[in-house]
This record gives structure tokens, sequence and C-alpha cells, in this order.
């Protein structure tokens, strides 16, 4: 049978004590074993390892916050409270700005529900002690006679509740007020002009109407003027002038009952009765239009009879300026023919004798009047003509909102 290798019946010598033999003496340095073990520990202390993040970081978050001053977690949890408190404090305003919409709404009967916002931090505050720093008020699209208002905004200040609670708040006393009224030109141009008239700013205090009118089947080019200012406490009157309609190239319409105004031919027209015959003939063949325009008999007979002493008169710069002043609207009635043969519609003539001074001043009127309260006062302090359209600053106090 085999002996193992390591049973041999002559073991290996001990590679030390060769070692040692081999020195004349005695080792004074530590031994071989303890300076290998001592090596050993060393290359273990030394050696590399990939770095735990996963839970070595974990531990020193935790660590780092443990580590925090006292005074300072208190900061943190301060400042986190009172974010929470701002939240809750943003949302309470919310919920109130919604009601009080909700609420002006119904009592104003409003077709949309106002823009409330509630001024002043904190709010919760403001509704412990019942007054409200400041609560801006944003109407749109507000009826006031005949036009609509854009917008009403208003700004109340100072302003005591009547509440228990936020969800109780019966009504509210506002001791002032202040804000401003639009009366946009873009409502004007839908409401009063039906699409076919358009109002634009001119100055401070004046307004353009521009556009066409129809008047017995004919589109006449209006032109008038605004001039706009305030009347009494709480109203906007409109003092209409200028109005003019055009009758294409031939006439020109005014209303009104002095010479200037009334139905008068164009400068254009007039000189055409000097190269027209027959229009002149038409014309001078009524003796209450010669007598209009001052020409005398035997010069009105000479040139019905002769071509000559018709262009002669007619031609001349006098009869011209004759021919512009004559009001046609007096003679359209009576005298049809001739207006005829001036190519003007007697039809459309016998409209515009109806459509008086008043009567087209009131159609373009801007004119508005602001609602009185039950309470307090309401009045208008300026008035002034923007790009945009009419405003007007207000102020009121003394007014009582609710039961």
């Amino acid at each position: 049978m085999r002996t193992p290798h390591h049973l041999d019946a002559h073991p290996r010598p001990n590679p030390y004590e060769e070692l040692a033999a081999l020195d004349d003496g005695p080792l004074e340095e530590t031994p071989l074993e303890e300076f290998l073990s001592e090596e050993r520990d060393a290359g273990a202390e030394d050696a590399w390892a990939p770095p735990d993040h996963r839970r070595g970081g974990k531990r020193r978050r935790k660590n780092r916050f443990a580590g925090l001053p006292l005074a300072v977690k208190a900061v943190v949890g301060l400042v986190a409270l009172a974010a929470f408190a701002a939240l809750g404090d943003r949302w309470a305003v919310l919920y109130a700005e919604h009601r009080a919409a909700d609420t002006l709404k119904d009592r104003l009967d409003l077709a949309a529900a106002p823009e409330v916002e509630i001024g002043g931090f904190p709010f919760l505050t403001q509704l412990a002690d019942k007054r409200l720093e400041s609560v801006k008020v944003t109407v749109p699209d507000v009826a006031a006679d005949r036009v609509s208002l854009a917008k009403v905004s208003a700004t109340a200040h100072d302003v005591t509740l009547d509440a228990d609670g936020l969800t109780s708040v019966r009504g509210a006393d506002v001791p002032r007020f202040d804000g401003d009224v639009l009366l946009s030109f873009g409502d004007l141009n839908r409401e009063l002009g039906a699409s076919q008239v358009t109002f634009t700013g001119e100055g401070r205090d004046r307004v353009r109407a521009r556009g066409t009118l129809p008047v017995a089947g004919h589109d006449l080019k209006l032109r008038a003027e605004a001039r706009i200012r305030r009347q009494g406490q709480r109203g906007i009157a409109t003092e209409i002038g200028g109005m003019r309609l055009d009758i294409g190239d031939l006439a020109t319409y005014r209303p009104g009952k002095r010479a200037s105004e009334g139905l008068h031919l164009t400068p254009k027209a007039s000189a055409g009765l000097a190269r027209e015959t027959r229009k002149a003939k038409a014309l001078l063949s009524v003796p209450a239009i010669v007598q209009r325009m001052g020409v005398p008999e035997a010069t009105v007979r000479q040139a019905l009879a002769d071509d000559g002493e018709l262009a002669e008169l007619t031609g001349s710069p006098r009869f011209v300026r004759q021919a512009e002043r004559l009001n046609l609207i007096d003679l359209a009635l009576d005298n049809p023919q001739v207006l005829r043969s001036l190519g003007l519609d007697p039809d459309l003539l016998g409209e515009l004798s109806g459509l008086t001074r008043p009567v087209l001043a009131d159609r373009l009127a801007l004119a508005f009047e602001l609602p009185k309260p039950e309470q307090g006062s309401v009045q208008l302090e300026d008035v002034r003509v923007e790009e945009d359209g009419i405003r007007v600053r207000l102020s009121g106090s003394g007014l009582r909102v609710g039961g």
C-alpha cells in the first residue's frame, strides 16, 4: 500500500530553519512570522473595495439631518407650517371671491358673474376682524339705456362685513369706492351703427360717426360728430353736430332750419348745370325756384328762349353759388318732375323731410345714466374719449350691499 505524500516517513525540513541556519547569529529584529503578519494586516487595511452608496448614502443623510441644531429644525418646521397656513388662507380667499361673485350676479340680475378680487393679507385675519382692506369688482356688459357698458370696475376700501364666518356673510358696508366705466366703440358700432356706422375718437371729448344710412332704399353716406359731456352726477350726454347725408355726388342733406341746412346741390352738380341744358331749363321753369335764386324774370325768359343766353346765365359764378344755396327739400313734394330731371328720387327726398335733426340725433346718441343706488351716492368724476372708447371715472360713498 502506497503512503500519501504528506504522511511520508521522511518529512520535508522546515525552510525557515534552513534560513536560520545560514545566518551566523540570531536575529535581533522582529521574527519573520510577526513581520509577515503585520504586512498582511496593513495590506488588508489598504485594500481597495467599491463604495456602498445605497446603505452608506442613507446613513449619511440620516446622520446629517440628525446632526442639525434644534433651532434649525424648529425654523424648518415653522416655514413648512407657514406654507400650509398661506395655502389655506389663499383657498379661503378664492372661496370667498367665488361666493361673492355668485351673490352679486343674482342680486344685480347680471348676465354673467362678475370678477371679484379681495385684497390684503392674510384674509382669515381680516375675516375675523370683519373688515376687508379692499374688494375689487369688475362687471362686464352692463345694460345702460340704449347702449351696453363694456366694463364697470370699482374698488371698495375699508369694507365692513356683516358676517358670522366665511359661509355666513349677510352683507357689507362700503364707506368709499372708486372705479371707471368703459363704453367701447366696438359695442357702439354693433348696437347703434348696426355694422353700417363706425364710431371713433377724435380728441378728448369728441366722437366721429362715419358710415352709411339706408333711406328709401338708398344707402346715403353719413357723417356726424358727437361731443361728450357729463350730465348731472350719474349721466353722460352727447351733443350731435355736423350731421350730413351725401346722396352720391348730386346733393347733401343737413337736417335743420337754417339757410346752410336742408338739401343742397353739391358744387359738382351745380357746375354741371352749365353743361346740361335740359337740367337748367327744368330748374328755371319753376317760378318758386327762380324767386329763391334771385334771378330776374326777364333774364330767365331770355335764357329759356335762347340756349346761348342760357349757357351764359348758368355758366356764371353767381348762378353756381345761387344753385348751391338753393334748398331743394322744400320743393320735393311740389315739384317732383324737377327733382327727377336733376337725378334725385322724390321718394327719397320725401323721407329726408321727416329725418329731422332730433330724429337723426337720437339714432346716434351715446347718452347713458348709471342707476341710483338705494343707499349712498354714486357720481361721475371725469369723462374722456380714448382710442378704444369712452372712459368715465366714478366714485361713491355710503353704499350698503346685501341685507
